[in-house]
């Protein structure tokens, strides 16, 4: 059970980096597939530098988490993820934004997943 959820984790941690570097490699792409229109300016850097880095450091933190089985990783990056998913429902409830219950479905089963993490994968000691 522990290698299974080591690995999910680990491919978890994976896909956030790839996404984060696809923000500053492909922008174009990542807002289409994140149904976002591709913003100039000062509006494109911070979408960028934004989103690039909340996916490519959630990714590294979990990928760290895996390595070292230490506790705070697992749950910096749960911190990092379930705060998304707050923040999505309070721009549902604060802005009457379109809630994409799709992506918080992820936020929350990787939220879980991190948690469970955080107790079976850590260092005993």
């Amino acid at each position: 059970m522990e290698k299974v959820l080591r690995i999910v984790v680990g491919l978890a941690g994976l896909m956030f980096l790839i996404l984060g570097l696809r923000w500053v490699i492909d922008p174009a792409a990542m807002a289409t597939k994140w149904e976002m229109p591709l913003l100039e300016g000062v509006a494109l850097n911070s979408q960028i530098g934004d989103l690039g880095a909340f996916f490519f450091v959630g990714g590294l933190v979990i990928l760290l988490g895996v390595v070292t089985r230490q506790r705070q990783w697992f749950l910096s990056a749960a911190l990092l993820i379930g705060t998304a998913g707050v923040f999505r429902i309070l721009a549902l409830l604060v802005h009457d934004a379109t809630l994409p219950v799709d992506k918080l479905a992820g936020e929350v089963i990787l939220c879980c997943l991190l948690l469970i993490a955080s107790k079976l994968l850590t260092n005993k000691s």
